[in-house]
C-alpha cells in the first residue's frame, strides 16, 4: 500500500514525462497548420492587390501609358487562361 501512496515521487519523474512537451508542440503544430490552411490562405483578402488591380491602379494614377497597359494586361489574362506559370 505505501507504494500506491508514494508513486514515483521518491525515485523522480518517469521518463514519459518528457513527452508532454512534445504532445504540446504537436498540438500547436496543428494548430498553427490548421489556421494557415483555412483562415490565412495566400488568395485575396483585404489589402492584398492582384497584378491586374496593381496594373490598373499604375494605369489610373498616369505611371503607365495605355498601350502598356493593355499590352501587360493581355499577358496577364493570357497566363490566367492557361492556368498560370507557377
Amino acid at each position: 500500500m505505501e507504494i500506491l501512496a508514494n508513486g514515483w515521487h521518491d525515485e523522480g519523474p518517469e521518463p514519459w514525462f518528457l513527452l508532454f512537451p512534445l504532445i504540446w508542440a504537436a498540438i500547436l503544430f496543428t494548430a498553427f497548420w490548421l489556421l494557415r490552411r483555412t483562415v490565412w490562405r495566400g488568395g485575396r483578402g483585404p489589402g492584398r492587390e492582384t497584378p491586374a488591380d496593381l496594373l490598373g491602379r499604375r494605369f489610373a494614377a498616369g505611371e503607365i501609358e495605355a498601350d502598356e497597359y493593355r499590352a501587360r494586361l493581355s499577358v496577364l489574362t493570357e497566363d490566367r487562361r492557361k492556368g498560370g506559370a507557377g
